[in-house]
């Protein structure tokens, strides 16, 4: 069973990426409760012969992309990737605003990564280091957004390599992340990654910390 802090944090995190507030809930285009797809990937299965068929798919594209870890004064050009990737995509998360960024990379268990081209901010992904249901550390992509131009050449295989090489170095054993159910091009992407299902989540309002105790 989670601890209590990890519990928080992750309705925290949940409650940022969402970002509605009470009176905006019934209005949303998607509904509560929420169902998203469970995902997994055991880091035994990355094997090396795995990982030359992802690079060789990388190396295949013309486009050379660089990877560094955000910093605090980065986070303005994640928040813009993100704001732009997740209005192409089905997918129920909102408009991510600044200050949530900021409370979310403040999480010591959070990294962000970022890729860029031609010197121009492009892409980025989320990294969250928890534990599973028995207490094993498991590494999270809690988020990854690419720019709609730059989608499929690439750059999200890039960031995906970054995320498992940043999990072993760990000694994570397995990562996770999950897909909400209708959005196929993101659960496509997913797969392309290694990933199977494992379990479904259906997320209800209260996991998600929408500002319940504001009144309106």
């Amino acid at each position: 069973m989670e601890n209590n802090f990890l519990d928080f944090k992750k309705r925290q995190i949940r409650s940022y990426f969402f970002h509605l507030q009470k009176k905006e809930v019934n209005e949303a285009k998607f509904k509560i409760p929420i169902t998203y797809i469970q995902m997994r990937l055991p880091v035994e299965k990355i094997t090396p012969q795995f990982e030359q068929a992802v690079q060789k798919q990388i190396d295949s594209n013309y486009l050379h992309v660089l990877i560094r870890e955000a910093k605090k004064e980065d986070l303005k050009h994640v928040l813009y990737i993100y704001n732009k990737a997740w209005q192409k995509l089905d997918d129920p998360h909102g408009q991510m605003t600044l200050e949530a960024l900021q409370k979310i990379h403040a999480f010591p268990e959070i990294t962000i990564f970022i890729a860029s081209i031609y010197g121009m901010d492009v892409g980025f992904i989320m990294l969250d280091n928890e534990k599973d249901e028995s207490g094993n550390p498991i590494g999270i992509i809690a988020g990854l957004g690419i720019l709609p131009k730059f989608q499929t050449k690439g750059i999200g295989k890039v960031l995906g390599m970054t995320a498992w090489k940043y999990f072993k170095d760990k000694g994570i054993k397995e990562l996770r992340c999950e897909v909400f159910i209708e959005n196929k091009k993101s659960y496509k992407f997913i797969k392309s990654l290694g990933f199977e299902e494992f379990k479904t989540k259906i997320y209800k309002i209260e996991d998600f910390n929408l500002h319940q105790n504001n009144s309106g």
